[in-house]
């Protein structure tokens, strides 16, 4: 918690303290709208939080979540004619899985995973699958959460009987913990400056770069349904049609990592 006190530089000691705070720890829905005006979203740093609590919320990436979040909340109170409040007394469960849908992470919550995807088996050429379906799409601590390996490798969920696809949804490792050392020193991956000699701002090694998701018809043959390359985004979500016995997805090439990675492959 990085707490500032109010003269700033004219302070007479450090104009900061350093508190140690449990990392990480959610920010409250209901700290995102007002408590007496009807209709009105506070996101980013006038959310309603105490001097000590902003000292922790205040930052850019933080700040910019809570305005997916209240975002995303705005949409579900119009969809269902709700204020704010209305999202919280009624809908709290739908904002928090459509966040964790996006790609939004809330500790401690897990997203729910198609009930299609936990009936098929998972099966991969090569390294464990399981944590794909686990609902966590991002390291936790010491738990990875992923699924490692090599371009050409496949990932296969297979089902009792044909199933109608509607959607793949995967997400890829794009190195969220990686550090920038080309000035010489570590620094976080987010610049807040660009100097005339920095070094060229790069895709992150790890992602997925091209790959392709293929179907198995009733008579045993495989489909190249979708092929990407040139793949930026850390999540992506493929629509479907069509039966299908099996769905697999083949990373061909990353953008540096000799390794594929990823957090999530999900079907429905």
């Amino acid at each position: 918690m990085d707490d500032h006190f109010p003269a700033g530089f004219y302070h007479p000691e450090r104009g900061t303290i350093f508190h140690p705070a449990p990392s990480p720890f959610g920010i409250p829905y209901r700290s995102l709208y007002s408590r007496n005006i009807t209709n009105l979203f506070c996101a980013g740093r006038c959310h309603s939080a105490t001097h000590a609590a902003m000292s922790a919320t205040r930052v850019m990436a933080t700040t910019s979540l809570m305005g997916q979040a209240a975002g995303t909340a705005a949409a579900i109170a119009t969809a269902h004619g709700l204020t704010p409040n209305g999202v919280y007394e009624n809908k709290l469960a739908e904002l928090q899985n459509t966040l964790l849908e996006d790609d939004c992470y809330l500790p401690w919550h897990k997203r729910p995973v198609p009930e299609l995807s936990i009936q098929a088996t998972l099966t991969a050429s090569a390294g464990d699958p399981a944590p794909l379906r686990n609902g966590i799409d991002r390291p936790i601590g010491d738990v990875d959460n992923g699924w490692t390996g090599a371009p050409g490798d496949t990932i296969e969920y297979r089902f009792e009987d044909d199933a109608q696809l509607t959607e793949a949804r995967l997400v890829f490792d794009s190195d969220l913990n990686r550090v920038d050392t080309s000035r010489g020193h570590s620094a976080r991956n987010m610049r807040h400056y660009f100097a005339l000699d920095a070094s060229h701002w790069a895709m992150p090694a790890t992602m997925v770069n091209a790959f392709r998701v293929e179907a198995e018809d009733a008579q045993g043959r495989w489909h190249v349904v979708h092929r990407a390359d040139n793949t930026h985004n850390r999540l992506v979500r493929i629509p479907l049609t069509g039966n299908a016995k099996a769905v697999r997805f083949i990373p061909e090439t990353t953008w540096g990592a000799e390794q594929a990675r990823l957090f999530a492959f999900d079907v429905r």
